[in-house]
């Protein structure tokens, strides 16, 4: 991924941070044709070293039927994980009333994670991962769901119908291109402008550009 200096994330926890706020993965894998496949996948990021990785593990699972876990088993792969975005108009930018030198843009917050995929296909393991995936999705709730709410025959069904997954993190990569390359004046007027059409992910990508300053 191509990365200025500039678009760097500001903080070394910036990027796990983005991750945990939105763990739904674009998983990429090689078949064995060559050819490309990409499956969206809800992932949980461990920094707890376990399976002996210092930088963290990914971990989900996926449907028994879904090829991934059977054809990329073993191989290099790449989760990518997109934070807020949003174009950004060069009317915001005060400069452009000075001399016309502007042009549109996007903003946005992007983290790669590069590991081998391992593959877990036991009981245990994935009603461990369910579990906290449950507990950690529920807890805004008034009244959390829990894995016990469903009757044990039915979880059975459920646990036989998955396959879990774990991706021990070789590489992180992030980048987080928030109009740091531009002077305040024109930053702010990049605040004012996504507070003003206030649509998408504008509240959250300003939010994430205050940050990174």
């Amino acid at each position: 991924m191509y990365l200025p200096r500039h678009f760097q994330p500001p903080g070394p926890e910036a990027a796990r941070a983005l991750v945990r706020a939105h763990p739904l993965a674009q998983l990429v894998w090689t078949a064995d044709d060559g050819t490309l496949a990409a499956d969206p996948v809800p992932m949980l990021l461990d920094d707890d070293g376990a399976e002996g990785n210092p930088h963290g593990t990914l971990r989900a699972h996926v449907a028994r039927a879904n090829p991934l876990w059977r054809l990329a088993g073993g191989r290099p792969v790449m989760a990518l994980f997109g934070g807020p975005q949003g174009y950004v108009s060069p009317n915001w930018y005060p400069s452009k009333a000075v001399d016309g030198k502007a042009v549109p843009t996007w903003n946005y917050a992007v983290v790669q994670v590069h590991g081998t995929l391992h593959i877990h296909d036991d009981a245990a393991w994935l009603r461990t991962l369910v579990t906290r995936l449950t507990e950690q999705h529920e807890a805004g709730h008034a009244r959390p769901w829990q894995v016990a709410d469903a009757p044990a025959d039915y979880l059975d069904k459920m646990f036989s119908a998955i396959v879990g997954i774990s991706i021990p993190v070789a590489r992180l990569d992030a980048k987080f291109k928030l109009s740091q390359n531009h002077a305040a004046p024109n930053f702010t007027g990049v605040l004012a402008g996504l507070a003003q059409r206030a649509a998408g992910d504008d509240a959250a990508l300003a939010a994430l550009m205050q940050a990174s300053r």
